[in-house]
C-alpha cells in the first residue's frame, strides 16, 4: 500500500513543482516587462513635469524641484529595470518612484484635483505586476506624501490653504478602496494564471509520458522484429534442416544413373576403344549423365538459393527485354505458346535483374509444366505500372489449374506436388519478391489455369532517374 502511495505522489510532486516553476518563469516575464513599461513611463513624466513647472510656476520650481527630482526619479527606475529586471527590489522601487511621480505632479498644479487622478492610474498601471504588496508599497508612500506635506504645506496637496481635518482621510479612503479593487483583480489573475500552468504542466507530462510510450513501443517493435527475423532464421534453418533429407533423397537417384552409365562407359572405352564411338548406348549414357548432372546441379543451385538472403541490388531495368531473356531459359514444350506481353512502352523499374530474372523463370517454367500433355495452351507474361504508381507482374497460364486444396500451401518450403524436386522453387519466388518490398499472390480454377500476380510498391519499383 505504502509503494503504492509513493508512486501515486511521485507524478503529482512533479506536478506540482512543473507548474510552480511554469508560474514563476511567467511571473518572471511579466515583472521584467512592466518594469521596462515603467521605466520609460518615467521621462514622458519627467517632460511632463518640466512643461508644468515651465508654463505654470515660477523659473525656481523648474530648476529647484522639477528638474532634479524628476531625473532622480527617472534614473533609478531606468537603471534598476536595466540592471536588475523583475527582481523584488525593482517592483518596489518602480512603486515607490510611481507614487512620488504622483505627488511631484500634484504639487507642480498647485493640488489641482484633475492632477489626483494620476494616482489611480499609477496604482492601474502598478498592478500590472499581479503583485500586491507592490500596491501596498505605493500606497503607503502616497499616504505618507500627503500626510506630510498636507500637515506643512496644505496647499501643494489639497490646493486650499486651510483644508478640512477629514480631507487626508476622504483621500485615503479612495486610495484604500481603489487598492482593494487592483488587489483582488491581481489575486484572480495569479489564480487564472495557476491554472494555465497547472494545465500547461499537465499537457507537458502527458506528453511526456506519451514519448515515452512511444520510445517504449518503437523499442518493443525493433526487439519484435529482431524475434521475429531471428524467428525466420530459426524456421529456415529448420527447413533447411529438413531439406537436407530431401536433398539426399533427390541427389541419390541422379547420381546412381550417372554411375551406372559412368560404370558402362569405362567398361566400354577399357574393352574396346575403337567400337565405343559406333555404340548408341554410348551417346545415351552420355546424354544421361548431362541430364542428371544438370539436376543435381538444379537442386543444389535451389537449397542455396533458398539458404541464402542476398539483398536486391535495385537499378534500372527494362522489364520487356529482361522477360524475353527469362523466357529463352525457360525449355520449350510441344503446343505450349509463350508470349511476352509487357508493353515496349512501360516506363523502366529499378529492380534487381538476376533476381527477378529467376523469379520470371521459375513461374513460367512451372506454368509450361502445369499444361497437360498433348494439349496446346499459352503462357502469358503481363505487366503494367506507372512512374508513381504500384506495379503488377501477372504469369497467366490456362493449363489444369490447381486444386483448391493444394493452393494455401504452394509457397511453402518443401512442399511439392511433382515426383521429382525439392519443393523450393515457389519458396524463392516469394522470397525474392518480398526482398523487393512486394508481394505475390496466385488464383486459380480448376480446368481453366492460373495467374501468378506480383505487386511492387512505387518505392521499389520506380521510375529511373
Amino acid at each position: 500500500m505504502m509503494d503504492e502511495q509513493d508512486e501515486d505522489s511521485t507524478p503529482r510532486m512533479a506536478l506540482r513543482e512543473r507548474a510552480a516553476l511554469l508560474l514563476r518563469e511567467y511571473l518572471d516575464r511579466v515583472h521584467s516587462r512592466t518594469d521596462r513599461l515603467l521605466a520609460w513611463l518615467t521621462l514622458v513624466q519627467w517632460g511632463l513635469a518640466l512643461a508644468m513647472a515651465a508654463f505654470w510656476s515660477p523659473r525656481s520650481t523648474l530648476l529647484g524641484m522639477a528638474l532634479p527630482l524628476g531625473a532622480l526619479l527617472s534614473v533609478v527606475p531606468l537603471v534598476l529595470a536595466r540592471v536588475f529586471p523583475g527582481a523584488t527590489a525593482t517592483r518596489h522601487a518602480m512603486a515607490v518612484s510611481q507614487a512620488l511621480w504622483s505627488a511631484l505632479l500634484i504639487h507642480l498644479s498647485d493640488g489641482r484635483i484633475e492632477t489626483h487622478f494620476h494616482i489611480f492610474a499609477s496604482l492601474a498601471l502598478l498592478s500590472l505586476y499581479r503583485d500586491p504588496r507592490v500596491l501596498l508599497s505605493a500606497t503607503a508612500t502616497l499616504l505618507a506624501d500627503h500626510a506630510v506635506r498636507g500637515a506643512l504645506w496644505p496647499e501643494s496637496v489639497y490646493g486650499v490653504a486651510h483644508p478640512e481635518s477629514w480631507r487626508f482621510l476622504e483621500h485615503a479612503l479612495w486610495i484604500g478602496v481603489f487598492d482593494v479593487v487592483l488587489i483582488f483583480t491581481c489575486r484572480g489573475m495569479w489564480r487564472e494564471q495557476r491554472e494555465v500552468a497547472v494545465r500547461r504542466a499537465e499537457l507537458e507530462l502527458a506528453r511526456e509520458r506519451e514519448g515515452t510510450k512511444a520510445r517504449e513501443l518503437d523499442r518493443a517493435l525493433r526487439e519484435l522484429g529482431g524475434f521475429q527475423e531471428h524467428l525466420i532464421r530459426v524456421e529456415k534453418l529448420a527447413a533447411v534442416g529438413q531439406l537436407a533429407a530431401s536433398v539426399g533423397h533427390e541427389l541419390r537417384n541422379p547420381l546412381a544413373a550417372v554411375r551406372n552409365a559412368h560404370a558402362y562407359l569405362s567398361r566400354k572405352l577399357t574393352k574396346d576403344p575403337a567400337g565405343a564411338a559406333e555404340d548408341p548406348r554410348v551417346t545415351q549414357f552420355l546424354g544421361v549423365m548431362e541430364r542428371e548432372l544438370s539436376a543435381c546441379a538444379k537442386i543444389i543451385s535451389d537449397l542455396l538459393d533458398f539458404a541464402r538472403e542476398r539483398p536486391p541490388a535495385l537499378q534500372p531495368c527494362p522489364l520487356r527485354p529482361l522477360v524475353d531473356e527469362a523466357l529463352s531459359v525457360v525449355p520449350p514444350r510441344d503446343g505450349v505458346r509463350i508470349v511476352n506481353g509487357v508493353p515496349e512502352s512501360l516506363p523502366v523499374p529499378n529492380l534487381d535483374k538476376e533476381q527477378f530474372r529467376q523469379v520470371l523463370v521459375n513461374l513460367v517454367q512451372n506454368a509450361v509444366e502445369a499444361m497437360p500433355p498433348g494439349r496446346t495452351g499459352e503462357v502469358s507474361v503481363l505487366a503494367e505500372g506507372g512512374e508513381a504508381g504500384p506495379w503488377s507482374v501477372r504469369v497467366v497460364d490456362d493449363g489444369s489449374g490447381i486444386p483448391p486444396d493444394v493452393l494455401p500451401k504452394i509457397f511453402e518450403p518443401l512442399f511439392t506436388t511433382k515426383t521429382r524436386g525439392t519443393g523450393l522453387g515457389l519458396a524463392i519466388v516469394a522470397n525474392m519478391v518480398q526482398r523487393h518490398g512486394g508481394t505475390i499472390s496466385v488464383r486459380s480454377e480448376a480446368g481453366r489455369g492460373s495467374e501468378f500476380t506480383i505487386q511492387l510498391p512505387a518505392s521499389a519499383a520506380a521510375q529511373a532517374a
